[in-house]
């Protein structure tokens, strides 16, 4: 049997389960996962490597209406991806039904014409007659493509997932060694769990305004030492973010340590702090420096 490899990009709507998708089809903890809309910013590589196969998952942003000039380079990121992908999986939120933004995506695609997989997600959140509307209208959009409802959280029909987009890639050898499992540095790992924990920790208007970087990533023995700045758009954000005494700071970099230690398999010693920076999401110049 010849051996496949190549590039899929998971796209759709904001907060559909794609990253969550990304998690299970790797294998690992590859993307951050928030019950927050737009938690991921940038394109991240997952890798699975199979005796027969190599797939590179692109997970991508949400794909929406975007105003701010934040939103509009994370729709770029996710368009992009569709460009460079061998195989598209697009992401449909089973609970929501087939929506217009749905629609307006999948018509896209169909002219794209790309292998596409449609997978109908949070399938253990619904029950099946929910589901064979959305499978019809999706078998219109979509003609001949193949719809695979998924539990992504329980891996209810993840191999399936796999299986399809491996059918779909072009013939080549291994794009990376075959026990790598992301191609994203640790360096941009810690900064995505210290955001997963700042959106998750927060309230609903403030992860939006706010960004992470990392300013010190070095290893001293058997200790890894990260220093980061949390940004926020708002100086009255900062207090909010830091809490009384400290406390929500704390719990932020308490759970993002711990999230750390168990990805990279060493101590981890995480200091972090905040500053108020006004209008850095609409400065272009500050985004690049973010590599946002």
């Amino acid at each position: 049997m010849a051996h496949r490899a190549g590039y899929a990009a998971i796209v759709g709507r904001p907060n559909v389960g794609k990253s969550t998708l990304l998690n299970a089809l790797v294998g690992a903890k590859v993307a951050i996962v928030t019950p927050k809309p737009q938690t991921t910013r940038n394109r991240i590589l997952g890798i699975r490597t199979l005796p027969e196969a190599q797939v590179v998952f692109l997970d991508t942003p949400g794909i929406h209406e975007a105003r701010s000039l934040l939103n509009r380079r994370m729709v770029e990121v996710a368009r992009q991806a569709l460009g460079d992908a061998d195989v598209v999986v697009l992401v449909v939120e089973a609970t929501a039904g087939v929506t217009p933004a749905d629609r307006e995506l999948a018509r896209g695609l169909a002219a794209l014409a790309r292998p596409t997989v449609v997978v109908l997600s949070k399938l253990d959140l619904v029950r099946p007659p929910v589901l064979l509307p959305a499978m019809e209208a999706i078998g219109q959009l979509l003609p001949g493509r193949e719809i695979i409802p998924v539990g992504a959280r329980t891996g209810e029909n993840v191999r399936v997932v796999l299986d399809a987009v491996v059918k779909a890639l072009p013939e080549g050898p291994r794009l990376y060694p075959e026990d790598e499992y992301t191609a994203e540095s640790e360096r941009f790992l810690a900064q995505e769990l210290i955001r997963e924990q700042l959106f998750c920790q927060t309230e609903e208007e403030i992860p939006y305004g706010t960004a992470v970087q990392v300013e010190e990533f070095s290893a001293k023995a058997d200790l890894l030492v990260v220093r980061a700045t949390i940004l926020v758009d708002r100086p009255n954000h900062k207090g909010i973010v830091i809490g009384a005494r400290g406390t929500r700071l704390g719990e932020i970099g308490r759970r993002a340590r711990l999230e750390l230690e168990a990805a990279l398999g060493t101590r981890v010693f995480l200091e972090l702090f905040v500053r108020a920076e006004p209008g850095w999401a609409k400065d272009a110049r500050r985004l690049k420096e973010l590599g946002l």
